[in-house]
């Protein structure tokens, strides 16, 4: 292979890993959003959970919702059209943010893993998670953050 060839065989590659990355990243969704807070409420577009496969409409296990004046995002679990979890991403044991895989939420720090309902499944954690009340209102989700 000559000098030119060789550069273009590198040329063509380079073009198309940038496409191939530019593509995968148009394909992601990020599941954390940006709630409103009105009044002691975290308000939540219940279309959040909504995604579309063609003309099909599917619904997100999950979404995280962070506002700046919450500490800890919330992770708002949809378990059917009127069913709602809504927990606090903060670890009982020691404070750090969680993070979700799925159904569960684990502790980066310690290792402390709970279920999508705030219960404990592995410690050194030994309260369950914090949970909001949940009220659906036209279409979106009020999650009241009231202590």
């Amino acid at each position: 292979m000559n000098r030119k060839e060789f550069i273009q065989h590198c040329s063509f590659a380079c073009l198309g890993s940038i496409g191939a990355v530019a593509m995968l990243q148009s394909c992601g969704t990020s599941k954390e959003l940006s709630g409103t807070i009105s009044g002691d409420d975290l308000i939540v577009s219940l279309t959040d959970f909504e995604t579309m496969a063609g003309k099909e409409k599917h619904f997100k296990k999950y979404i995280v919702v962070q506002n700046e004046r919450l500490k800890h995002p919330i992770c708002i679990y949809r378990f059917s059209e009127t069913e709602y979890t809504a927990l606090w991403m903060r670890c009982t044991h020691q404070g750090a943010e969680l993070q979700v895989f799925g159904d569960k939420l684990q502790c980066p720090a310690h290792g402390s893993e709970f279920s999508n309902k705030g219960n404990i499944q592995n410690g050194p954690a030994a309260i369950p998670l914090r949970s909001f009340p949940v009220s659906i209102d036209k279409d979106q989700l009020k999650i009241s953050l009231k202590k």
